[in-house]
């Protein structure tokens, strides 16, 4: 038997959401509107950010990152099951498939390093103040996102090359709205011991250390803020964590749930509804969680609008 993919299979069918097919089109055009919002919403972070001078600190640089990798990681899945929905199709390529499955998985760990970032620039901005220009200096931001990409892609191309070689005999229907690792690898044929070891240990690189080194920020903040507790000091610091913890909150949460909870074999449509709540819902909330309440990205969306009124 030959070990080329190619030769056994040269396409996926996605099953996609478990909704009734008199409901496609309403949730055809809800998670349209929650894809444009995202896209749209995440623009606008990147052009205020690049626009306003202001806004040039370590905070909002991972910030305008996020929001492009939140773009990104929305695109890489939305555009083909609402194309499929529309369409009434099912089918994915072999290599679509898989180059589906890495840029995911390469997103996905991006924003997880990215809110690691974000939470210890939060923790020198409260803790340390007085340090922080020279602690969050501009190399060390860019030296964090760069090597936050670098590792990012190159972990999603070790699964995606251990991926690659494994057999799909059984059959070629994926229970998800797109290739998500594990159901990729319960339709192999071929042994995924060393696929799942590799989960796991990377795992721990990706989701662990980042979620602990996360904790122990806001456990530090935490400790801060309660030995000089004050009503400003409290406010000040709901004001600038609050955004940030919320979102970690819910991303890890549903990466969580999925990854490191054991489930049966039946819960395939649960995996599916969490699934479209890290991947569609988290990113759309990105722009109203950490601009649209935010004091200083209101003010540069009213420069704007005020130029782009007297210019016009």
């Amino acid at each position: 038997m030959r070990r080329d993919n190619q030769s056994s299979i040269s396409e996926f069918l996605l099953l996609g959401l478990p909704i009734q097919p008199e409901q496609q089109g309403t949730y055809y055009a809800l998670f349209l509107g929650m894809y444009l919002t995202t896209v749209l919403g995440n623009l606008l972070i990147i052009l205020l950010i690049r626009l306003d001078s202001r806004l040039h600190t370590p905070m909002y640089f991972f910030l305008s990152h996020l929001a492009l990798t939140d773009i990104s990681f929305s695109s890489v899945t939305a555009p083909k099951m609402l194309m499929n929905m529309l369409t009434h199709t099912q089918s994915i390529s072999y290599a679509g498939c898989i180059s589906q499955a890495y840029f995911f998985l390469s997103f996905v760990d991006l924003d997880s390093f990215l809110l690691t970032s974000m939470a210890y620039d939060r923790y020198v901005a409260i803790c340390h103040p007085l340090h922080y220009t020279r602690m969050m200096r501009q190399s060390l931001c860019f030296l964090l996102v760069v090597v936050s990409w670098i590792l990012s892609f190159a972990i999603a191309l070790v699964h995606t090359l251990l991926l690659a070689r494994l057999s799909f005999l059984r059959g070629n229907t994926v229970h998800h709205f797109f290739c998500d690792l594990s159901a990729l690898l319960k339709l192999s044929s071929s042994d995924t011991t060393i696929n799942q070891l590799v989960i796991l240990t990377v795992g721990v690189v990706v989701i662990t250390l980042p979620l602990l080194c996360i904790l122990v920020s806001y456990g530090h903040i935490g400790a801060s803020v309660l030995r000089r507790p004050s009503i400003k000091g409290i406010c000040k610091a709901l004001s600038t964590c609050g955004s940030h913890l919320s979102v970690v909150s819910l991303y890890y949460g549903a990466i969580i749930a999925l990854y490191f909870v054991p489930s049966s074999n039946n819960s395939n449509d649960k995996d599916v509804i969490v699934s479209v709540l890290y991947t569609l819902v988290t990113p759309m909330l990105n722009p109203f969680i950490y601009s649209l309440r935010n004091r200083d990205m209101k003010g540069a969306l009213r420069n704007i609008l005020r130029r782009a009124t007297f210019s016009a």
